[in-house]
């Protein structure tokens, strides 16, 4: 096999504005690349957390555990995506508790297929209305994708908190 290198006979004059320009444009490429990937970041809120450490216990004196459970960052008017593995025939408990002033909560869970299983919606002045909790037990074994969204007009920044509990032991009542 023969390679041959040749040498070019003018030297290269615009290499550091050709290697600026690569930099560039590799730089501009990650971030448009970037942009498309939704991160869960955490918040902290007091009063939110009090709330889920208060439903937490309520549930595990009914025989619940905690298998998931996150704070996370959400926009106002935004859904906020989270992909979790069910078993059929299990009982779960989902919880999301919402910023206390906002306007509207829902959460909507669909399944594999991205049939909508669950829809759950509750205004301001509501019982309870910042936390939206509900029973499911699924009927097949299968990833399922739960969106909360909550709704405020004053503030665009909120906080949120969701939890996943699997019933794990039946009450002897």
């Amino acid at each position: 096999m023969y390679i041959q290198l040749i040498q070019s006979e003018r030297p290269m004059k615009n290499f550091p504005a050709a290697l600026a320009f690569f930099s560039l444009f590799l730089f501009a490429s990650t971030q448009v690349r970037s942009q498309d990937v939704i991160k869960q970041n955490p918040c902290s809120n007091p009063s939110i957390l009090h709330q889920a450490d208060s439903i937490k216990q309520l549930l595990t004196q009914q025989g619940f555990i905690v298998l998931k459970e996150a704070s996370m960052q959400m926009e106002s008017e935004y859904e906020m995506p989270v992909i979790v593995p069910l078993n059929e025939g299990s009982w779960y408990q989902f919880v999301f508790i919402g910023d206390v002033t906002s306007k509207l909560y829902e959460v909507r869970m669909y399944d594999w297929n991205e049939k909508q299983v669950v829809y759950q919606k509750k205004m301001w002045g509501d019982v309870d209305g910042n936390v939206i909790s509900y029973s499911y037990i699924p009927q097949f074994s299968e990833y399922h994708m739960i969106k909360p969204v909550q709704v405020n007009k004053k503030k665009k920044q909120l906080c949120g908190y969701v939890m996943l509990l699997k019933k794990v032991k039946t009450d002897n009542k």
